[in-house]
């Protein structure tokens, strides 16, 4: 389930993802701490946001894959944050998601994901890819669907009910490794 090669930048037609560093943790508090945001996702104290930041550099280091900033092209604004996260209580590794509500309704969320997919499959040995998903979340169950997905399971996670959604690998893309 190894990357062969560590991403520096993913572009898609309007948004840039890359590795999300220290340097974003005000961002990334901002981010969590957003009440619309929050109804899904734990906020986080500076703290917390910079342990959480050392978690996703280290996977970066040991997986070759982890969670992004996404900054749109024409600004650079950050608006949110998507990417590869490995969940080894499940050894699963997700797409996930989540975007300020200022960027809502854009299709921002369905672009970065895909970015995310396509170069998830292209270069992890996974089976599947799963997207957790709050039963509430309607919005990110619609990118979720919009992307391919279909609920797999129930599952908890931090201690709440949470949807498991699974993309299967495309039969026609081989496998990293083979």
């Amino acid at each position: 389930m190894m990357a062969n090669r560590l991403v520096s930048m993913i572009e898609t037609e309007r948004l840039i993802l890359r590795p999300l560093t220290r340097a974003d943790v005000d961002q990334i508090v901002d981010l969590h701490g957003d009440p619309r945001v929050n109804r899904f996702v734990p906020s986080f104290s500076y703290d917390q946001a910079l342990q959480r930041i050392s978690e996703i550099e280290r996977q970066w280091s040991e997986r070759g894959h982890g969670i992004c900033a996404v900054e749109l092209e024409a600004t650079g604004t950050f608006i949110g944050r998507c990417g590869l996260n490995y969940w080894p209580e499940f050894d699963e590794v997700e797409v996930g998601w989540i975007l300020k509500p200022e960027a809502w309704g854009h299709g921002y969320a369905t672009e970065a994901a895909q970015s995310c997919l396509e170069w998830g499959f292209s270069r992890l040995d996974v089976r599947y890819l799963t997207a957790m998903i709050d039963p509430g979340n309607t919005a990110s169950a619609r990118v979720a669907e919009r992307l391919g997905f279909s609920p797999r399971r129930v599952d908890t996670l931090f201690d709440k009910t949470t949807t498991v959604w699974a993309l299967d690998r495309p039969e026609s893309l081989p496998s990293p490794q083979a």
